[in-house]
Protein backbone atom coordinates (compact mmCIF):
# COMPACT_ATOMS: atom_id res chain seq x y z
CA UNK A 1 0.00 0.00 0.00
CA UNK A 2 3.02 2.19 0.94
CA UNK A 3 4.73 1.50 -2.65
CA UNK A 4 1.65 2.65 -4.26
CA UNK A 5 1.36 6.06 -2.44
CA UNK A 6 4.86 6.71 -2.83
CA UNK A 7 4.62 5.81 -7.04
CA UNK A 8 1.34 8.47 -6.98
CA UNK A 9 3.01 11.03 -5.09
CA UNK A 10 6.44 10.33 -7.47
CA UNK A 11 4.19 10.30 -10.78
CA UNK A 12 2.30 13.21 -9.58
CA UNK A 13 5.22 15.30 -8.97
CA UNK A 14 6.98 14.51 -12.08
CA UNK A 15 3.63 15.24 -14.06
CA UNK A 16 4.29 18.54 -12.08
CA UNK A 17 7.43 19.28 -12.88
CA UNK A 18 6.84 18.58 -16.51
CA UNK A 19 3.94 21.00 -16.62
CA UNK A 20 5.77 23.41 -14.90
CA UNK A 21 9.03 22.82 -16.85
CA UNK A 22 6.48 22.87 -20.29
CA UNK A 23 5.18 26.27 -19.15
CA UNK A 24 8.60 27.87 -18.41
CA UNK A 25 9.39 26.79 -22.13
CA UNK A 26 6.56 28.40 -23.25
CA UNK A 27 6.86 31.56 -20.93
CA UNK A 28 11.11 31.49 -22.57
CA UNK A 29 9.65 31.44 -26.60
CA UNK A 30 6.74 34.37 -26.00
CA UNK A 31 9.70 36.45 -24.20
CA UNK A 32 11.86 35.61 -27.28
CA UNK A 33 9.03 36.32 -29.90
CA UNK A 34 8.02 39.57 -28.19
CA UNK A 35 11.65 40.74 -27.73
CA UNK A 36 12.34 40.29 -31.55
CA UNK A 37 9.51 41.64 -32.48
CA UNK A 38 10.44 44.92 -30.87
CA UNK A 39 14.00 45.10 -32.03
CA UNK A 40 12.28 44.46 -36.15
CA UNK A 41 10.19 47.01 -35.77
CA UNK A 42 11.88 50.15 -34.17
CA UNK A 43 14.41 48.96 -36.66
CA UNK A 44 11.76 49.41 -39.34
CA UNK A 45 10.22 52.82 -38.12
CA UNK A 46 13.85 54.27 -37.97
CA UNK A 47 14.98 53.03 -40.86
CA UNK A 48 15.21 55.11 -43.89
CA UNK A 49 13.38 53.02 -46.47
CA UNK A 50 10.49 53.10 -43.88
CA UNK A 51 10.04 56.93 -43.99
CA UNK A 52 11.00 57.57 -47.45
CA UNK A 53 8.23 55.12 -48.35
CA UNK A 54 5.68 56.86 -45.30
CA UNK A 55 7.00 60.25 -47.48
CA UNK A 56 6.16 59.09 -50.86
CA UNK A 57 2.50 57.76 -50.23
CA UNK A 58 1.61 60.66 -48.19
CA UNK A 59 2.73 63.04 -50.83
CA UNK A 60 0.98 61.26 -53.34
CA UNK A 61 -1.91 60.95 -51.17
CA UNK A 62 -2.09 64.91 -50.55
CA UNK A 63 -1.50 65.43 -54.29
CA UNK A 64 -4.81 63.09 -54.81
CA UNK A 65 -6.32 64.78 -52.40
CA UNK A 66 -5.75 67.97 -53.41
CA UNK A 67 -7.35 67.54 -56.92
CA UNK A 68 -9.99 65.50 -55.39
CA UNK A 69 -11.34 68.77 -53.37
CA UNK A 70 -12.54 70.41 -55.83
CA UNK A 71 -14.96 67.63 -56.82
CA UNK A 72 -16.14 67.20 -53.94
CA UNK A 73 -17.16 70.55 -52.69
CA UNK A 74 -19.33 70.84 -56.11
CA UNK A 75 -21.25 67.28 -55.24
CA UNK A 76 -21.76 68.67 -51.69
CA UNK A 77 -23.87 71.11 -52.79
CA UNK A 78 -25.67 68.53 -54.81
CA UNK A 79 -26.10 65.46 -52.73
CA UNK A 80 -24.60 64.79 -49.20
CA UNK A 81 -24.80 61.46 -49.67
CA UNK A 82 -21.31 59.34 -49.15
CA UNK A 83 -19.01 62.59 -49.74
CA UNK A 84 -16.61 61.56 -47.54
CA UNK A 85 -15.61 58.52 -50.02
CA UNK A 86 -15.14 60.83 -52.97
CA UNK A 87 -11.78 61.23 -50.84
CA UNK A 88 -10.42 58.26 -51.70
CA UNK A 89 -12.07 57.21 -54.92
CA UNK A 90 -11.73 60.61 -56.94
CA UNK A 91 -8.60 62.38 -58.28
CA UNK A 92 -7.27 65.57 -60.02
CA UNK A 93 -7.66 65.48 -63.64
CA UNK A 94 -4.16 64.42 -64.38
CA UNK A 95 -3.74 63.09 -61.06
CA UNK A 96 -5.26 59.49 -59.71
CA UNK A 97 -7.16 58.63 -56.66
CA UNK A 98 -5.91 57.66 -53.52
CA UNK A 99 -6.59 53.70 -53.82
CA UNK A 100 -5.06 54.35 -57.37
CA UNK A 101 -1.98 54.92 -55.70
CA UNK A 102 -2.22 52.83 -52.95
CA UNK A 103 -2.85 50.13 -55.39
CA UNK A 104 0.37 50.78 -57.82
CA UNK A 105 2.61 52.03 -54.47
CA UNK A 106 1.78 49.46 -51.93
CA UNK A 107 3.45 46.59 -53.23
CA UNK A 108 6.55 48.81 -53.40
CA UNK A 109 6.47 49.17 -49.41
CA UNK A 110 5.65 45.64 -48.76
CA UNK A 111 8.94 44.82 -50.99
CA UNK A 112 11.23 47.74 -49.26
CA UNK A 113 10.57 46.16 -45.82
CA UNK A 114 11.31 42.67 -46.51
CA UNK A 115 13.48 41.92 -49.25
CA UNK A 116 16.74 41.88 -47.22
CA UNK A 117 14.98 40.97 -43.35
CA UNK A 118 16.82 37.41 -43.88
CA UNK A 119 19.79 37.71 -46.38
CA UNK A 120 21.03 40.87 -45.34
CA UNK A 121 21.44 38.95 -41.56
CA UNK A 122 22.86 36.20 -43.10
CA UNK A 123 25.52 38.65 -45.25
CA UNK A 124 26.44 40.63 -42.17
CA UNK A 125 27.33 37.75 -39.78
CA UNK A 126 24.57 38.61 -37.63
CA UNK A 127 22.19 35.74 -37.72
CA UNK A 128 24.73 33.39 -36.39
CA UNK A 129 24.69 35.09 -33.32
CA UNK A 130 21.09 35.52 -33.48
CA UNK A 131 20.48 31.84 -33.51
CA UNK A 132 23.26 31.21 -31.03
CA UNK A 133 20.81 32.83 -28.07
CA UNK A 134 18.85 30.98 -26.07
CA UNK A 135 15.67 31.96 -28.35
CA UNK A 136 13.44 29.53 -30.57
CA UNK A 137 14.47 29.53 -34.62
CA UNK A 138 10.75 29.89 -35.55
CA UNK A 139 10.93 33.28 -33.03
CA UNK A 140 13.24 34.85 -35.51
CA UNK A 141 11.29 34.83 -38.73
CA UNK A 142 7.94 34.58 -37.13
CA UNK A 143 9.11 37.94 -35.66
CA UNK A 144 10.44 39.33 -38.73
CA UNK A 145 7.06 38.82 -40.45
CA UNK A 146 4.98 40.16 -37.50
CA UNK A 147 7.09 43.56 -37.24
CA UNK A 148 6.50 44.02 -41.04
CA UNK A 149 2.70 43.30 -41.05
CA UNK A 150 2.73 46.19 -37.92
CA UNK A 151 4.58 48.72 -39.96
CA UNK A 152 1.98 48.35 -42.83
CA UNK A 153 -1.08 48.75 -40.35
CA UNK A 154 0.58 51.89 -38.53
CA UNK A 155 1.75 53.09 -42.41
CA UNK A 156 -1.86 52.46 -43.87
CA UNK A 157 -4.01 53.87 -41.02
CA UNK A 158 -2.18 56.61 -40.19
CA UNK A 159 -2.42 58.02 -43.84
CA UNK A 160 -6.18 57.33 -43.47
CA UNK A 161 -6.29 59.02 -40.59
CA UNK A 162 -4.53 62.09 -42.09
CA UNK A 163 -6.49 61.64 -45.18
CA UNK A 164 -9.59 62.06 -43.35
CA UNK A 165 -8.92 64.44 -40.75
CA UNK A 166 -8.10 67.09 -43.62
CA UNK A 167 -11.06 66.36 -46.05
CA UNK A 168 -12.90 66.69 -43.02
CA UNK A 169 -11.57 70.12 -42.27
CA UNK A 170 -11.88 71.14 -45.90
CA UNK A 171 -15.21 70.31 -46.61
CA UNK A 172 -16.88 70.58 -43.46
CA UNK A 173 -19.17 67.87 -43.02
CA UNK A 174 -18.25 64.60 -40.91
CA UNK A 175 -18.65 61.22 -42.12
CA UNK A 176 -21.74 58.81 -41.36
CA UNK A 177 -21.17 55.75 -39.93
CA UNK A 178 -21.44 53.92 -42.71
CA UNK A 179 -18.96 55.52 -44.19
CA UNK A 180 -15.99 55.00 -41.68
CA UNK A 181 -16.97 51.69 -41.84
CA UNK A 182 -15.84 51.66 -45.38
CA UNK A 183 -13.17 53.22 -45.15
CA UNK A 184 -12.01 51.07 -42.18
CA UNK A 185 -12.58 48.02 -44.38
CA UNK A 186 -10.29 49.54 -47.58
CA UNK A 187 -7.26 50.38 -45.30
CA UNK A 188 -8.23 46.71 -44.12
CA UNK A 189 -8.06 45.58 -47.51
CA UNK A 190 -4.86 47.76 -48.20
CA UNK A 191 -2.73 46.04 -45.09
CA UNK A 192 -3.85 42.53 -46.21
CA UNK A 193 -2.68 43.67 -49.84
CA UNK A 194 0.46 44.80 -48.96
CA UNK A 195 1.45 42.33 -46.67
CA UNK A 196 1.28 39.90 -49.28
CA UNK A 197 4.10 41.30 -51.20
CA UNK A 198 5.73 41.92 -47.79
CA UNK A 199 5.44 38.29 -47.51
CA UNK A 200 6.32 37.53 -51.28
CA UNK A 201 9.62 39.66 -50.09
CA UNK A 202 10.19 37.74 -47.51
CA UNK A 203 10.12 34.44 -49.17
CA UNK A 204 12.64 35.77 -51.44
CA UNK A 205 15.25 36.85 -48.77
CA UNK A 206 14.96 33.71 -47.76
CA UNK A 207 15.62 31.87 -50.88
CA UNK A 208 18.34 34.56 -52.71
CA UNK A 209 21.85 35.74 -50.35
CA UNK A 210 22.09 38.66 -51.97
CA UNK A 211 19.71 41.52 -51.70
CA UNK A 212 19.65 42.78 -54.59
CA UNK A 213 18.61 39.41 -56.62
CA UNK A 214 15.57 39.21 -54.17
CA UNK A 215 14.87 42.65 -54.38
CA UNK A 216 14.62 42.38 -58.37
CA UNK A 217 12.71 39.51 -58.62
CA UNK A 218 10.19 41.27 -55.83
CA UNK A 219 10.07 44.13 -58.45
CA UNK A 220 9.56 41.67 -61.41
CA UNK A 221 6.72 39.61 -60.56
CA UNK A 222 5.16 43.08 -59.13
CA UNK A 223 5.53 45.03 -62.44
CA UNK A 224 4.04 41.88 -64.44
CA UNK A 225 1.61 41.41 -62.57
CA UNK A 226 0.65 45.17 -62.42
CA UNK A 227 0.92 45.81 -65.64
CA UNK A 228 1.34 43.02 -68.12
CA UNK A 229 -0.96 40.59 -66.86
CA UNK A 230 -4.09 42.28 -67.97
CA UNK A 231 -2.24 42.33 -71.77
CA UNK A 232 -2.06 38.60 -71.23
CA UNK A 233 -5.30 37.83 -70.11
CA UNK A 234 -6.85 39.78 -73.06
CA UNK A 235 -4.55 37.64 -75.86
CA UNK A 236 -5.12 34.28 -73.96
CA UNK A 237 -8.98 34.89 -73.99
CA UNK A 238 -9.12 36.44 -77.80
CA UNK A 239 -6.75 33.31 -78.45
CA UNK A 240 -9.58 30.78 -76.76
CA UNK A 241 -12.68 32.74 -77.67
CA UNK A 242 -11.79 35.09 -80.54
CA UNK A 243 -14.71 37.90 -80.78
CA UNK A 244 -14.36 38.54 -84.74
CA UNK A 245 -16.63 37.32 -87.27
CA UNK A 246 -20.23 36.02 -86.96
CA UNK A 247 -19.05 32.93 -84.30
CA UNK A 248 -17.44 35.58 -82.35
CA UNK A 249 -20.53 37.13 -81.12
CA UNK A 250 -21.59 33.67 -79.25
CA UNK A 251 -17.85 34.23 -77.94
CA UNK A 252 -18.34 37.46 -76.27
CA UNK A 253 -19.61 35.86 -72.83
CA UNK A 254 -17.13 33.29 -72.55
CA UNK A 255 -14.26 35.63 -73.83
CA UNK A 256 -14.76 38.01 -70.69
CA UNK A 257 -15.11 35.29 -67.81
CA UNK A 258 -11.83 33.94 -69.16
CA UNK A 259 -10.50 37.21 -69.01
CA UNK A 260 -11.80 38.08 -65.52
CA UNK A 261 -10.31 35.07 -64.42
CA UNK A 262 -7.33 35.61 -65.51
CA UNK A 263 -6.81 39.15 -64.35
CA UNK A 264 -7.79 37.90 -60.85
CA UNK A 265 -4.28 35.62 -60.58
CA UNK A 266 -3.20 39.10 -60.34
CA UNK A 267 -3.43 40.99 -56.25
CA UNK A 268 -3.10 43.98 -58.18
CA UNK A 269 -6.97 43.75 -59.86
CA UNK A 270 -8.40 42.03 -56.94
CA UNK A 271 -7.33 44.87 -55.14
CA UNK A 272 -8.84 47.36 -57.30
CA UNK A 273 -11.82 45.10 -57.87
CA UNK A 274 -11.96 45.09 -53.95
CA UNK A 275 -11.51 48.70 -53.43
CA UNK A 276 -13.98 49.97 -56.12
CA UNK A 277 -17.05 48.20 -54.65
CA UNK A 278 -16.37 48.92 -50.76
CA UNK A 279 -15.89 52.39 -51.63
CA UNK A 280 -18.41 52.84 -54.30
CA UNK A 281 -21.88 52.29 -52.53
CA UNK A 282 -23.07 52.36 -56.16
CA UNK A 283 -21.39 49.40 -57.53
CA UNK A 284 -24.02 46.12 -57.13
CA UNK A 285 -22.16 43.20 -58.69
CA UNK A 286 -18.89 42.53 -59.82
CA UNK A 287 -19.64 40.09 -62.97
CA UNK A 288 -21.40 40.38 -66.06
CA UNK A 289 -25.09 41.75 -65.34
CA UNK A 290 -27.95 40.98 -67.84
CA UNK A 291 -30.83 42.32 -69.23
CA UNK A 292 -32.71 40.13 -67.12
CA UNK A 293 -31.02 40.02 -63.93
CA UNK A 294 -31.54 44.25 -64.56
CA UNK A 295 -35.24 43.91 -65.09
CA UNK A 296 -37.35 44.80 -61.83
CA UNK A 297 -34.04 45.73 -60.24
CA UNK A 298 -34.45 48.54 -57.62
CA UNK A 299 -32.16 52.05 -58.24
CA UNK A 300 -30.17 52.38 -55.22
CA UNK A 301 -27.17 52.32 -52.83
CA UNK A 302 -26.07 48.92 -51.70
CA UNK A 303 -25.34 48.47 -47.85
CA UNK A 304 -22.23 48.01 -46.41
CA UNK A 305 -22.34 44.22 -45.51
CA UNK A 306 -23.75 43.48 -48.77
CA UNK A 307 -21.07 45.24 -50.39
CA UNK A 308 -18.51 43.06 -47.86
CA UNK A 309 -20.13 40.02 -48.97
CA UNK A 310 -19.51 40.87 -52.78
CA UNK A 311 -15.90 41.84 -52.02
CA UNK A 312 -14.91 38.77 -48.87
CA UNK A 313 -13.47 36.19 -51.47
CA UNK A 314 -10.83 39.04 -52.55
CA UNK A 315 -9.96 39.53 -48.82
CA UNK A 316 -9.87 35.86 -48.53
CA UNK A 317 -7.72 34.98 -51.18
CA UNK A 318 -5.33 37.54 -50.46
CA UNK A 319 -5.11 36.45 -46.65
CA UNK A 320 -4.56 33.01 -48.27
CA UNK A 321 -1.67 34.22 -50.37
CA UNK A 322 0.17 35.74 -47.74
CA UNK A 323 -0.52 32.84 -45.43
CA UNK A 324 0.80 30.62 -47.83
CA UNK A 325 3.94 32.84 -48.52
CA UNK A 326 4.91 33.06 -45.33
CA UNK A 327 4.44 29.48 -44.94
CA UNK A 328 7.07 28.63 -47.15
CA UNK A 329 9.24 31.28 -46.14
CA UNK A 330 8.84 29.54 -42.42
CA UNK A 331 9.83 26.12 -43.94
CA UNK A 332 12.53 27.40 -45.60
CA UNK A 333 14.22 29.10 -42.96
CA UNK A 334 13.60 26.25 -40.63
CA UNK A 335 15.50 24.09 -43.47
CA UNK A 336 18.59 25.83 -43.60
CA UNK A 337 21.91 25.46 -42.10
CA UNK A 338 22.92 28.75 -40.56
CA UNK A 339 26.99 28.67 -40.49
CA UNK A 340 29.41 31.50 -38.81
Amino acid sequence: MKAIQIKERLSGTASGALSKLKSERDNSSMHGLLVLFRKELTDHLKSARFLLMLALLTLTSMASLYGALGSVRDAATESSEFIFLTLFTTGGKSIPSISTFLAFLGPLAGIVLGFDCVNRERSLGTLNRLTSQPIYRDAIINGKFMAGFAAVFMMVFSLGILVSAIGLLAIGLPPSVEEVLRITAFLLFTVFYISFWLGLSILFSVLWRHAATAALAGISIWIFLSFFMSMVAGAVADLVYPTEGIEGMFHMMDNYNLQLGLNRISPYYLFGEAAATILNPNIRSIGVITNSQLSGAIAGYLPFGQSLLLVWPHLVCMVALTAVCFALSYIGFMRQEIRA
